[in-house]
Parts: C-alpha cells; sequence; structure tokens
C-alpha cells in the first residue's frame, strides 16, 4: 500500500496534469495505480471529461461515466470557488470528517493511491478546517507541485515550511512550468533546491496537448513515491 497527497501552491499550478502524468507513466511500467480528486470545485458535468475527475479517470484508463466521477470525486461544486464557498452557494454543509474517513479507505489499497487535494495548501474546506487539516488528518507523504510563475519562489518556500510544522513528510517538489513564467524552469529549480535542501525539487516542462513530460522527468519524480 502507498498513498501520495498531492498538494499545491495555489491553484492551477498543474496538480492535475502532475498527477495524471504520473499515473499513466506507472501504468506504462505494469504498476497499480489509481488516482482520486475527493473535492473538485467549478465542476460542469456536462463537460466531465475535460474535468480534472475526468482526466485523471483516463490517466487511469477510465471513461468518466457519472458512476466513475462519484467514485473518485464524491464532493462536487458547481462554483469555482474554495469548498467552503462554494457548498454554502448550493446550501449545502461540508462534512470533513467523512473526507477524512473517504481518503483512509482509499489509500489502504493495492498498489498506490494518488489523492489529489483542491487548490493549494491552506484553501478552506469548511468553517474551520483547510486543506492543511486534510493532509495533517491522513498523514501520508505529501508531493507538492509548484508553478513556475513570478513569485512562485516564495510561495513554494512558504508552503514547504508549513507541511514542516505540521511534520508531514515531504516527498518532493515538482515545478511544472507555466505558461507565464518568471525566471527560466531551470533557474526556478535550483533556487527552490538551493533553499529547500535536502527536499528534492524536480522541474516538469510544459508539453503539448496529449504528451506526456520526458519519462526521465517521471522518473525522477517516481521515485518520491
Amino acid at each position: 500500500m502507498a498513498g501520495v497527497f498531492v498538494t499545491g501552491t495555489g491553484t492551477d499550478v498543474g496538480k492535475t496534469f502532475v498527477t495524471a502524468a504520473l499515473v499513466r507513466h506507472l501504468r506504462t511500467a505494469g504498476k497499480t495505480v489509481d488516482a482520486l480528486k475527493p473535492v473538485v470545485s467549478g465542476f460542469d458535468p456536462a463537460n466531465a471529461a475535460g474535468s480534472d475527475p475526468g482526466v485523471l479517470l483516463a490517466a487511469s484508463g477510465r471513461d468518466p461515466t457519472t458512476d466513475e466521477i462519484a467514485r473518485i470525486a464524491p464532493w462536487r461544486f458547481a462554483a469555482p470557488l474554495s469548498p467552503d464557498l462554494a457548498a454554502k452557494a448550493e446550501g449545502r454543509t461540508f462534512d470533513f470528517k467523512a473526507l477524512v474517513e473517504f481518503s483512509r479507505d482509499a489509500v489502504y489499497g493495492r498498489g498506490t493511491t494518488f489523492i489529489e487535494g483542491v487548490g493549494g495548501i491552506m484553501v478552506p474546506l469548511d468553517e474551520t478546517h483547510t486543506v492543511l487539516d486534510w493532509m495533517s488528518a491522513l498523514r501520508i507523504p505529501v508531493l507538492v507541485v509548484a508553478g513556475s510563475y513570478l513569485g512562485t519562489i516564495s510561495h513554494t518556500l512558504t508552503a514547504l515550511h508549513v507541511l514542516a510544522q505540521r511534520n508531514l513528510d515531504i516527498a518532493g517538489v515538482a515545478v511544472s512550468e507555466s505558461a507565464v513564467p518568471g525566471a527560466t524552469l531551470e533557474d526556478t529549480v535550483a533556487t527552490l533546491a538551493r533553499f529547500a535542501a535536502p527536499i528534492d525539487v524536480v522541474g516538469v516542462p510544459r508539453m503539448p496537448p496529449g504528451e506526456l513530460p520526458p519519462r526521465a522527468v517521471l522518473g525522477r519524480i517516481e521515485r518520491f513515491v
């Protein structure tokens, strides 16, 4: 059994891209792997295939059917807001205890299970809990995904500091190249590696739609998990 929590330094930094690429990479190697996105905001059932859960299902070799989406993403909200606000907009309440129980049950299976978080590490889930509390309750290794945009170095180092304060096992950092980068991917990785040592930092280049990052890159991240 191996459970890995994939979190990010913020929204749209590449968590799903990195997770899906790792799933495809591990499946190609003949390994048993699953990926869940328990909480998703901005979900449109009409575009289930293009949603984060849909992308993860495709990487896992599954169709984005209603049942499969519900299996890996039980908490789905229409508004592209933090889960606490998205739930409020729909007149719903968020059950943090149920989320933790669902996640724990999921990682105690065969092979490797990736649990992809929502937004960044301090995104509110309800009135009193954040994604950080979710990770702290699970106590499984955390893979941090960051972007290469201007400001990412401060955001990433702050995230690592907060995770360390909770005594969480930081498996590594994957820097997913942003569409509008600040410094080069190579310089961003080098600077983060200098300040984050001994945590490993790997750069993940942007790829054309449908293409995976180089096998050497995915192989380095695979060692994290």
